[in-house]
Parts: C-alpha cells; sequence; structure tokens
C-alpha cells in the first residue's frame, strides 16, 4: 500500500482570542484549542468509478490511520493489502470534495465490500454511528473472538495506566480538549497512542495505526480510552479482537451490554487507586 502524501503535518491545535474572567477581573488573553475540520473520505474502485462514504469532524493529523481504522471497523477491509494507495485530493473540484478529501483506492475485493456500504454522509465529531438505519447492522459486522480467560492482568497494572496515557497526550496538554486512546502491552508498556476531537476518530487511528503495525486480533493487549465509553467504541474494540477495554471515565448501558455478549472485559472510572469492572471480572487478578 502507497501513501503518496504526507498527513503528519497538520495542525492539531490552534491560537484563539478569548477574555478570561477571574479574580483579578476581566482581560484579554490568548488560548489554545484544538482543531476540528471535516475531512470526507472517498472510496475508489479499481477504474474510474468513486464512492463518497462519509464526511467526518476530526482533528487533522494522522489521517491516513483514521481512514484504516474507520475502514476496518467498518468490514470494508480485511488487511493493509486491501487499501492500494491513499493520497489527498489536488483541488476542490477534482472527484467531489466537502472541506477536505482523501482518495482511498481500494483492491478489488474490498471494493466489492465497500459497494454494499451505504454511505454516511456526515458525522459529527460525538458520533461514530451517525448514518446507520439500525444497531443490528454494525453488529453483524464480522470481528475477531476473544480467548476466555486471556489475558490476566493486576489491578495494581491497571491503575498506572491513565497518568502513562496523560503523559503522552500531547495535544490535550496544549488544549484541554481532546479525546486520547492508547494500546498497552499486559506489562503496563504504551504502544501507541492517538487524539482527536471525535471520540470515534481517536479509536479509529489507533486501530489505524495497529492495522498498518501488524499488531490486529489484540488478543494479548489492552486498550485504554480517556474519556467515556459508548457503544460504538466497545464495537470497535471488538472488531480488533481486545479482551480488555478500559476508560477513565463511565460506560453507557449499551456499551456493556455489547461487551457482556462478545466476552470483553469492561472497566470504567480507572483512576490511580480505583475502579470498576463491569464484564469479565476473571481477567483481573
Amino acid at each position: 500500500m502507497v501513501d503518496t502524501n504526507d498527513d503528519s503535518a497538520f495542525t492539531k491545535s490552534a491560537a484563539r482570542s478569548v477574555y478570561r474572567f477571574g479574580p483579578e477581573g476581566c482581560r484579554q488573553a490568548e488560548d489554545v484549542v484544538a482543531v476540528e475540520e471535516p475531512l470526507e473520505i472517498v472510496l475508489m474502485h479499481p477504474g474510474r468509478d468513486w464512492k463518497s462514504l462519509a464526511v467526518t469532524m476530526r482533528t487533522p493529523g494522522d489521517d491516513f490511520d483514521l481512514a484504516r481504522g474507520f475502514l476496518f471497523t467498518e468490514g470494508i477491509i480485511h488487511k493493509p493489502e486491501d487499501i492500494v494507495a491513499m493520497r489527498f485530493a489536488r483541488n476542490q473540484t477534482e472527484e467531489n470534495t466537502t472541506g477536505q478529501a482523501l482518495l482511498v483506492h481500494l483492491a478489488p475485493g474490498a471494493a466489492a465490500r465497500a459497494a454494499q456500504v451505504q454511505p454516511r454522509l456526515y458525522m459529527t465529531s460525538a458520533c461514530g454511528l451517525c448514518g446507520k438505519a439500525a444497531l443490528d447492522q454494525v453488529q453483524q459486522l464480522p470481528s475477531f473472538l476473544v480467548i476466555p480467560h486471556r489475558p490476566l492482568v493486576s489491578g495494581e497494572l491497571l491503575v498506572t495506566l491513565p497518568e502513562k496515557l496523560r503523559q503522552l497526550q500531547e495535544a490535550y496538554q496544549r488544549t484541554g480538549g481532546i479525546h486520547a486512546c492508547g494500546l498497552f502491552d499486559t506489562s503496563g508498556h504504551l504502544l501507541l497512542v492517538q487524539e482527536d476531537v471525535g471520540r470515534h476518530n481517536a479509536m479509529d487511528k489507533l486501530v489505524g495505526g495497529m492495522l498498518k503495525r501488524g499488531l490486529i486480533p489484540v488478543r494479548d493487549y489492552m486498550l485504554l480510552f480517556s474519556g467515556r465509553l459508548s457503544f460504538e467504541l466497545v464495537q470497535k474494540a471488538r472488531m480488533v479482537g481486545a479482551p480488555l477495554l478500559c476508560a477513565i471515565g463511565a460506560p453507557s448501558s449499551l456499551a456493556i451490554e455489547l461487551a457482556e455478549e462478545c466476552g470483553m472485559t469492561l472497566v470504567g472510572f480507572l483512576s490511580k487507586d480505583r475502579f470498576n469492572i463491569y464484564t469479565g471480572r476473571e481477567r483481573i487478578m
């Protein structure tokens, strides 16, 4: 697979003039905010056919990983070789662009699967399932089965993970307004971290990075998310075979139900001294 232009130089934060009110009164100052911009994912089939799959609001940067992860968790690609090439549109008249467009050239097998997928049209940074006709459609996607009782990790190890993730949340430290998702091994080493204003985008970028590095299925690893866990994040973790998904925030009821259904360990409210286990207690020592 060929990436024909680099997507690592985008600005993830921007300076804005604000008025700060505090004990000393109101004064004008400069604040740093997270950048949120649209990205259109356009699928280029063999030949000259193309299809606009989705427009997602994301933090620029690591867009190739975002596309890889999104297409994988949608069941369109199954391996890195299903993407022949990726590049950004050269101008606003090439193919079809709404804001910035990423053109993804698919191999024939992936193109056939993409032809059966309903375009999402538009996704906000808060929504990973916008445009889905039914939750049943999401749950019918193929996924890796988790192995019972594997891996085994200690509670003492789990409580060390949030600080390790926080130390590498560069955009969050600048802006205070961005999510992060990290991949840990069972020794507590942080292997990969991604940030984005969209919760589902952070997860897709992480999945894309794991796919590129040959780490899927992630049966002996742990995922940690910086915010709350909703259904779509558990679904994406399910797609890569994650046995253990942790969050600093709370899970939703539907997230818990899906995790229980697929045999995943789900941990919420993870902090330096406590956490809740919602499903899969047998993996925590």
